[in-house]
């Protein structure tokens, strides 16, 4: 069956599985004509045990309670008879909305009973996932790569049937290339998709990851550090001189005719001077003024 699948193309898999997976909100006063729905008691559903979605967010959840207390359940879940217990059933879509429905302390839910087997189960909790608004840009990188790798699925046949462009899918699994503990990082909320988009690129991304969490760099910052040559990193992560060591750099500047670069140690009186030369002569010159005296000055 999963060879089949694989083959498939959209076929049932996307356009027929979606026809019962509503985009709207879940408080959306006027959802969508589908198919017939019945009451199912809480206690005979499960979840299922494949889901691709193992955390759901507390305040999240909260709200839905809430919500469901005063509206109740608009959007029906999606069922299948489940294949442990003929007399229950299984969720193939709305998982949070059971959980919720058990804290408002429902005893039936509106659903939709469909005859799936294990594989369409599958594709469609992958799509109901990248549905939802508060998917981390890793979890729905993850799904779109679940769909073309295990249904066959392309990023065009993709973009029609989930309303995405293929650019927005192309850039999301692009950051599939980046090392898994960066990936964490961007699962966990310290680095934005757009600072993982920039880190791509880099001849350091670990480095370049650690760096932009520390200082609080934006995506331009981490933009222009990729792009950057080690020695033009390094001068852009100085960090920013004081007007009076800005003005001293830029008087030996004049004076020298060379590069001259002035790293103060805050609070404290030590610190570097560096001369950078562009040939020999300049080199030459330099040592000629270092070491002539002329009334105590170079």
């Amino acid at each position: 069956m999963a060879q089949k699948a694989e083959r498939r193309g959209l076929g049932r898999g996307l356009s027929a599985l979606m026809a019962d997976v509503d985009t709207a909100p879940a408080n959306d006063a006027k959802p969508a004509e589908r198919k017939a729905e019945t009451l199912i008691d809480v206690a005979q559903i499960s979840p299922n045990p494949d889901q691709p979605r193992r955390t759901f967010a507390e305040d999240a959840l909260n709200d839905l309670v809430a919500s469901i207390r005063e509206k109740g359940i608009i959007q029906p879940l999606i069922l299948r008879r489940d294949p442990r217990n003929p007399e229950g059933y299984e969720i193939v879509a709305g998982e949070r909305r059971w959980r919720a429905a058990q804290r408002a302390q429902l005893h039936q839910v509106p659903a939709i009973v469909r005859d799936l087997d294990d594989t369409e189960v599958l594709e469609l909790a992958l799509i109901e996932n990248i549905q939802r608004d508060d998917l981390n840009a890793i979890e729905e990188a993850r799904a779109y790569r679940q769909l073309m790798d295990r249904f066959g699925h392309t990023q065009e046949k993709l973009a029609e049937a989930l309303g995405k462009s293929r650019s927005h899918i192309a850039n999301l699994l692009r950051l599939l290339n980046l090392p898994d503990d960066i990936l964490d990082m961007v699962v966990r909320g310290d680095l934005s998709a757009g600072h993982a988009r920039a880190l791509i690129n880099s001849d350091d991304p670990h480095g370049l990851a650690a760096l932009a969490i520390k200082k609080g760099l934006s995506v331009r910052d981490v933009e222009k550090l990729a792009k950057a040559p080690k020695e033009k990193k390094a001068e852009m992560l100085q960090p920013a001189k004081d007007a009076d060591t800005a003005l001293l750099e830029k008087d030996l500047k004049a004076a020298l005719g060379m590069k001259v670069t002035i790293d103060h140690t805050p609070g404290g009186e030590s610190g570097t001077l560096r001369i950078s030369y562009k040939t020999l002569e300049d080199l030459d010159e330099v040592c000629r003024r270092l070491s002539a005296v002329d009334g105590g000055k170079v």
